[in-house]
């Protein structure tokens, strides 16, 4: 009797043990925290001159439905709604736009709250309900600069104006006498999912240069070969 209870203790399955754990796949991420719990937000800082005026620069990206020609990974944008703060000195404008971002397999959708302060700044803030982003924010910043800055730019890859089917924009004169403007971007974001972070490691590293150089080539469809 004694060998039978021991053999039976011995053979009872345990019923607490832990058959099969999904790994935690945050911890790979290249984008999580130091306690790979993925909490802090990737940032990044470019800075750059542009030939044009800051009114040429500044009404490129506070045109939100074009932003698929010329934002990295952004397919598609929509303006659902605009309002225009009159009593502010600089006719502050705010808009929500829904925007589309693929890359790789991934195709997402969210709402992306846009402040633009004319001539000098445009933020993009997504809403709290992003799928993809547990945060993202993006500064535009545009103010006068001196041509002979560090950071000034001599814009030749793209193709010129006179090759290109775009026109200038109504009310933009070309910018032979335009000052030089010195571009600011800021961009902070973390993604909501742990494997999105892991994926689009290498390109995500890269976007805040891929948005000024298509920034850059996007100027130049629309108002030609600037002047620095």
């Amino acid at each position: 009797m004694a060998l039978l209870y021991r053999l039976a203790h011995h053979t009872r399955p345990q019923l607490s043990r832990t058959i099969f754990t999904l790994p935690d796949l945050s911890s790979f991420s290249p984008f999580s925290g130091q306690n790979g719990s993925n909490q802090d937000p990737q940032v990044y800082h470019e800075r750059k001159i542009f030939p044009y005026s800051q009114k040429q620069l500044y009404e490129l990206v506070a045109d939100a439905s074009s932003y698929p020609r010329f934002l990295p990974f952004c397919t598609n944008a929509r303006v659902l709604n605009k309002h225009i703060h009159p009593s502010e000195p600089s006719g502050r404008l705010n808009m929500d736009v829904e925007l589309t971002v693929g890359f790789l397999s991934f195709k997402e959708s969210y709402v992306s709250k846009v402040t633009c302060r004319p001539y000098e700044s445009v933020e993009a803030v997504a809403a709290s309900s992003t799928p993809l982003f547990k945060t993202l924010n993006t500064v535009w910043r545009f103010q006068p600069a001196s041509a002979s800055s560090p950071h000034a730019t001599h814009a030749t890859h793209a193709t010129p104006a006179s090759q290109s089917s775009m026109h200038t924009s109504p009310g933009i004169s070309n910018n032979g006498d335009a000052k030089p403007t010195l571009v600011t971007l800021d961009l902070s974001f973390a993604f909501a999912n742990p494997v999105h972070a892991t994926v689009s490691a290498t390109v995500f590293g890269q976007v805040s240069k891929l948005m000024v150089k298509a920034f850059e080539e996007r100027c130049i469809e629309i108002y030609g070969q600037g002047k620095a």
